[in-house]
């Protein structure tokens, strides 16, 4: 399997208990995935597989309503720590900027797990929203963080 190294971007990083789905050809059936960052080109995950560079692929993110859906193609596969590691680069532009939005809802629904275990409160996706975006949302990377790079 072919494996390249990244070109340099900006990467946000991203909670990795977010699952998403790899649907490629030939593999039958979405392949599981944790992903790990979003950038304005693309994503990188964890992948229960190897992939071929320029494999096209198609990206869902089923956490958020409606699914978060892209098509792309592997930029890059790397092995670490016994897994691997894909860089998806997204075929249309538009993607990369509803990915933003999507990288944000999934740092607020961690946010959301994370007080559950933590602190045992149950919270609610506008109250969880509502806490993250008065703690965090200004330390969050904007679209102008990526576009200087």
């Amino acid at each position: 399997m072919g494996a390249s190294t990244p070109a340099a971007r900006a990467f946000l990083r991203h909670p990795t208990d977010v699952p998403i789905q790899i649907h490629a050809q030939p593999i039958q059936g979405p392949v599981a995935q944790r992903l790990m960052d979003v950038s304005l080109g693309g994503l990188a995950c964890r992948s229960e597989c190897e992939m071929d560079v320029g494999t096209h692929v198609d990206v869902c993110i089923e956490l958020v309503s409606p699914p978060f859906q892209a098509e792309g193609r592997v930029a890059w596969c790397r092995h670490r720590n016994g897994h691997c590691e894909l860089g998806i680069q997204f075929l249309q532009n538009e993607d990369a900027f509803a990915a933003r939005m999507v990288e944000q809802i999934c740092h607020i629904e961690h946010y959301r797990n994370e007080v559950m275990r933590i602190e045992g409160r149950v919270l609610d996706a506008r109250d969880a929203a509502e806490e993250w975006i008065s703690k965090y949302a200004a330390d969050f990377p904007g679209l102008r963080s990526f576009l200087s790079d």
